[in-house]
């Protein structure tokens, strides 16, 4: 049985994300800084590509585990498009990083909080309740 091309080249592409996302969720590998370096070159292309997730867990993994001014902008960039488009992860983090004094920006905590809460975020709706 040969498999149409389409559908193999698809596959091809989806596979370096999955691989990334198995290797940031797997609890002995994760936090691994060259497991997180693989990750991240793994999730380029994908969140280049708009792939949501693959925006919304590179931006995390750029915005908390690089010390590059530039990377962390890039981080938050992604985290913005991926928010966007309606990713709950990514509305929180956005959310969380307003919060903090470096980034303290309420009415956007609030507004990207606000939007994790509707889609069902109890954290979202924790954070929401602390804001100013």
């Amino acid at each position: 049985m040969r498999i149409p091309t389409s559908v193999s080249v698809q596959a091809s592409r989806r596979l370096p994300m999955h691989m990334a996302l198995w290797l940031l969720d797997n609890r002995s590998l994760g936090q691994a800084r060259g497991v997180k370096r693989l990750a991240g070159r793994l999730l380029k292309q994908p969140a280049l590509d708009g792939v949501v997730v693959a925006q919304s867990r590179l931006g995390r993994l750029l915005c908390h585990d690089c010390d590059s001014q530039r990377d962390r902008r890039i981080g938050l960039e992604l985290l913005r498009q991926a928010a966007r488009a309606g990713d709950c992860q990514a509305q929180l983090e956005l959310g969380r990083l307003y919060c903090q004094p470096k980034q303290r920006e309420p009415a956007l905590a609030r507004h990207w909080l606000e939007q994790a809460v509707s889609r069902g975020s109890d954290e979202a709706r924790t954070l929401l309740r602390e804001l100013p």
